[in-house]
């Protein structure tokens, strides 16, 4: 029995390992054992236990509790009470996910104590090292011993950077098993369809394919008041020149920074506006049907970028580079930043012509699938 020990903390992540924890369970249970830890990373109800419960996630074995603090401390944390649980119980393999303190944390603990590490979403690359989620997918990167890449150009950076996914007998931290495993995100789409593309779950009013989805939470633009300033400003033109209908539920940090005095103004003129919906924020399901429904979104989520591609949306991104180079490649979507004005120009562009014929970039749905095989040919 393979014993895997996963590792998550964020909301994105419990997206990510709802997919291969449900193949574990379903296709794998006599074969693989999963234990998941909770870092306590995201630790608010609507971005934490919600998820769980609503993909049916197993209950984490361990929470650890640990959130609210700074990148350091975070990760400092984690690492000891990962290294104690690993060292009592000596997993086979440690999966981690995507790009967050709890996946630095857990691939550097797990490294120094010569345990294989998988990471799923290898070889993403914002090439922008002050993003400290660059910092943490290039560091789990160099110390995995399995890289699950989502798409060829995540297996392309790899490349690059002198891994070649070939190795002898077994792969090793230093030459590690390198795959394009397809997009688990996109396995969830698939399975979950049913559950999100229905219309009459839609709420204040709103009606299909008549408002822009928004989402703001990176901390390089909740941080800077200009930033949000502009976004708000040009959130606020959208709805009120452009009489477009926006739906804006808001992170827990995007709340609480907004209630600063420099922003209160612009913000308020926002939220007052008839046009404009702001709520607490939504549950997976919800989320995806909003989405589903969404004639456009505008987002500095990586994954909800992802998620508007799947659903065939138009996406504005409130950054200036993405990991997610292929939909704008395909003309899916622009980077924006947080300009005002391209901010407008961007979301006028894409919704003023007919989208591109859709490519499959992110696998057929068997990401999990692929994932859980390596692991059990390959560990032992």
């Amino acid at each position: 029995m393979l014993r895997i020990y996963t590792v998550v903390g964020a909301r994105p992540q419990f997206i990510k390992a709802a997919a291969v924890s449900r193949c574990i369970a379903s296709q794998f249970s006599d074969k693989v054992e999963e234990t998941i830890i909770h870092t306590g990373q995201h630790f608010d109800h609507n971005m934490s236990k919600v998820f769980f419960d609503e993909m049916e996630i197993p209950t984490p074995k361990y929470d650890l509790g640990i959130g609210g603090f700074s990148h350091a401390e975070m990760t400092g944390k984690m690492m000891i009470e990962l290294e104690k649980i690993f060292s009592e119980n000596k997993p086979d393999c440690v999966l981690v996910y995507g790009d967050t303190n709890s996946t630095l944390a857990a691939a550097l603990t797990a490294s120094k104590m010569n345990i294989p590490v998988a990471h799923v979403e290898a070889g993403l690359r914002s090439f922008k090292k002050s993003m400290p989620e660059e910092v943490n997918r290039r560091i789990t990167d160099t110390v995995s011993t399995f890289l699950f890449c989502p798409t060829d150009k995540a297996v392309e950076n790899l490349n690059l950077e002198g891994i070649d996914g070939i190795f002898k007998n077994r792969p090793t931290p230093d030459k590690p098993l390198m795959l394009n495993v397809g997009d688990v995100m996109y396995d969830n789409i698939l399975n979950y369809h049913d559950q999100y593309s229905s219309n009459t779950e839609l709420k204040f009013g709103l009606e299909s394919n008549n408002y822009i989805y928004c989402t703001i939470h990176r901390d390089f633009n909740t941080d800077s008041s200009e930033k949000l300033n502009q976004i708000m400003e040009a959130l606020f033109s959208l709805a009120d020149v452009y009489k477009y209908k926006i739906l804006l539920p808001l992170h827990p940090r995007t709340a609480l920074k907004l209630e600063q005095p420099e922003l209160q103004y612009m913000f308020g003129k926002v939220s007052k506006h008839a046009n404009v919906v702001v709520t607490e924020p939504f549950s997976y399901f919800q989320n995806l049907t909003y989405l589903h429904n969404s004639r456009a979104v505008i987002t500095d989520s990586g994954g909800l970028q992802k998620e508007a591609y799947f659903l065939h949306k138009p996406c504005i991104i409130l950054r200036e580079e993405t990991e997610w180079q292929e939909i704008i490649d395909v003309g899916y979507a622009v980077c924006a930043g947080a300009d005002k004005e391209d901010i407008i120009n961007s979301t006028m562009k894409l919704l003023g012509f007919p989208l591109p014929e859709y490519q499959e970039l992110y696998g057929d749905g068997e990401a999990a699938v692929n994932i859980v095989q390596s692991l059990i040919t390959f560990v032992k």
